[in-house]
């Protein structure tokens, strides 16, 4: 079993910057895919970034590409999301997600097996 924790949401204006950490349980961490996703009020969740075991592929939803960057730092089991330029329209709970199984980066949720209890992320105008 896997536990993941987000921390680093918060208020912040638009052009403004935030750092989400997620801190993973669990010696196996740096086998998983990792994913940031998020879910707006009275929408779905959506796909924001995902990164590989080594951290050598990414990939992002058009929505915060140039803007976000995922990272992850393996020897302290944690994967992160900087985000910049930060709009309202990115406000919403943030969480992150890891997947044991899949050997590439993938943005579809079901593939995830383990979640956070997402982060508030609130950007004002």
């Amino acid at each position: 079993q896997v536990q993941l924790v987000e921390s680093g949401g918060g208020l912040v204006q638009a052009g403004g910057s935030l750092k989400l950490s997620c801190a993973a349980s669990g010696r196996t961490f740096n086998s998983y895919v990792m994913g940031w996703f998020r879910q707006a009020p009275g929408k779905e969740r959506e796909f924001v970034a995902t990164i590989n075991w080594s951290g050598a592929s990414t990939v992002y939803a058009d929505s915060v590409k140039g803007r976000f960057t995922i990272s992850r730092d393996n020897a302290k089991n944690t994967v992160y999301l900087q985000m910049n330029s930060l709009k309202p329209e990115d406000t919403a709970v943030y969480y992150c997600a890891a997947d044991r199984n899949s050997l590439t980066t993938t943005v579809w949720a079901p593939a995830y097996d383990y979640w956070g209890q997402g982060t508030q992320v609130t950007v004002s105008s």
